[in-house]
């Protein structure tokens, strides 16, 4: 029998899809799933893209320039202007969501064996990717006790070798919720610009900041306009997971010509979503405010409720819409399988995603969850109920 590829074998299995199939039985046996493990938002997606689908009249679905509609880029960078963020339409390039973003960044970029540092716990798809380009990631750990802030700048340094490319950030962080200050991107700016090296940085939730405090864009650090790679997606802000647009916005103009090579190599991004897209740009700003409002609401309800539950621990996030909660369980894999495998109460169980698959050291996350909070309160509120109930009923817990 042929052998498969060992870069499939050490590949890392999603931990917010990997359980899905025990979810799936659970349903299959009648029990309610609440699925707080993926972020999928339950927002309807805006009028004006739904009615972009609705007004396609064409008799050939063509294929569209690799680099995405011109139109829709310049939409984009106008979008990019309210941010602050000044950047040519030509250093726009679409992409098949923010994971193919990530992806061709880390090919057009790095070589086998270069390394990417990253503070985690991190969006475990990095990961995929980095093993995808032949890449390795040096981990910094963050912690849940201080809110997942920014690890001290000189444990970065203590990792740089000369295998080191790149800096990758997530802002506002996926698991965590975490939005770094103005000073803590100023230092690994400082830092980027020292050991020249790119700083990869994922902002698709930039709409989803809770603090008074002005978000601030990677691409508006001074001194490194070159350095920088921002990764986006219209998924999260307009609710619509599924057309898988996303985008990479660089100044680097031969990074640029790289990422056109694994642009033509998949011809084109998808054309129904990037029509659905650019008309998505023109949301009115009451439907934003509006999505803006409803995650805050959730989440103020949901780490109060968390935190009344004995045992359990969140820190406030102050962005996205997820957050990374500490449990008293010895494992929180198997209680998160044994909660879709073996409980329910009246009728009700709990989908959440395993913190570990969010680290790379074994050791890591092995307590914690990270948790999705896009239901509606009442929808929350009966989840944390339920897993309240699990906790109280789980035989691996903690006393």
């Amino acid at each position: 029998m042929p052998t498969v590829s060992k870069r499939g074998e050490i590949m890392p299995a999603s931990p917010i899809r990997r359980l899905a199939p025990l979810a799936d039985e659970a349903v299959a046996r009648g029990v309610k799933v609440y699925r707080l493990n993926i972020g999928q938002p339950d927002v309807p997606t805006p009028p004006a893209a739904l009615e972009a689908i609705h007004a396609v009249d064409r008799t050939v679905l063509e294929y569209s320039p690799s680099a995405g509609l011109l139109s829709l880029r310049q939409k984009l960078q106008e979008y990019y202007r309210r941010f602050g963020i000044e950047v040519d339409v030509d250093d726009i390039i679409v992409t098949c969501g923010g994971s193919e973003a990530v992806l061709f960044a880390f090919m057009a970029c790095l070589d086998p064996g270069d390394e990417v540092i990253i503070p985690e716990p991190a969006y475990a798809n990095y990961m995929a990717f980095a093993i995808s380009a032949g890449a390795r990631i040096v981990t910094v750990p963050s912690k849940i006790s201080n809110g997942f802030a920014l690890p001290p700048i000189s444990e970065f340094e203590e990792l740089i070798t000369s295998r080191t490319k790149a800096i990758l950030i997530c802002n506002p962080n996926n698991p965590t919720g975490y939005l770094y200050t103005p000073a803590e991107l100023m230092q690994i700016r400082d830092l980027v610009k020292e050991h020249n090296l790119f700083l990869f940085s994922d902002e698709v939730y930039r709409e989803f900041c809770y603090t008074d405090a002005p978000y601030i864009s990677a691409m508006t650090l001074p001194g490194i306009e070159d350095q920088v790679v921002l990764i986006d997606s219209v998924s999260k802000r307009y609710n619509e997971c599924g057309i898988r647009v996303g985008a990479l916005i660089t100044r680097h103009e031969k990074l640029k010509r790289n990422v056109m090579k694994f642009c033509q190599a998949r011809l084109s991004p998808p054309l129904l979503g990037q029509i659905v897209a650019e008309a998505s740009i023109d949301t009115p700003a009451d439907y934003m405010r509006s999505t803006f409002m409803q995650y805050l609401q959730r989440r103020n309800f949901l780490i109060k409720a968390l935190n009344k539950i004995p045992g359990v621990y969140t820190p406030m996030p102050m962005g996205a819409f997820y957050t990374v909660a500490s449990l008293p369980v010895e494992d929180a894999d198997h209680f998160c399988a044994w909660c879709l495998k073996e409980f329910s109460y009246n009728g009700q169980t709990v989908f959440m995603a395993p913190a570990s698959g969010f680290y790379t050291d074994p050791g890591l996350g092995r307590n914690e969850v990270r948790i999705a909070y896009v239901l509606e309160i009442p929808e929350l509120e009966r989840a944390v109920e339920v897993l309240a109930k699990a906790l109280e009923a789980y035989p691996g817990k903690n006393v």
